[in-house]
């Protein structure tokens, strides 16, 4: 499966963004997808994933401000980021339950 991110780029704070993620593959809809971030001098963290049927989890700091959701019949995944905060810089990946990854797109929030 190949993961392709885009939508990343520089917002100024309390701006929003909205990232996407292309899937390959015919059986996309059984995986669960995710997205995660990785901050520079930091480890890899989830940011949110989603399961086939549309359940989603959220990391406490994102709750509130940032929506998954995927559409199984294009193969997308989608993070919604409104009111993004600086320490949200980061380069967010794509990930499915597989191990497969994404190389990632850079979220710069600054003013």
């Amino acid at each position: 499966v190949q993961l392709v991110e885009s939508g990343g780029g520089l917002v100024q704070p309390e701006g929003s963004l909205r990232l996407s993620c292309a899937a390959s593959g015919s059986i996309f809809s059984i995986y669960v997808m995710g997205w995660y971030r990785q901050a520079p001098g930091k480890q890899r963290e989830l940011v949110a994933d989603i399961t086939s049927g549309g359940s989603t989890n959220y990391a406490d700091s994102v709750k509130g401000r940032f929506t998954i959701s995927r559409d199984n019949a294009k193969n997308m995944v989608y993070l919604q980021m409104n009111s993004l905060k600086p320490e949200d810089t980061a380069v967010y990946y794509c990930k499915d339950s597989l191990g497969d990854w994404g190389k990632g797109t850079l979220v710069t929030v600054s003013s």
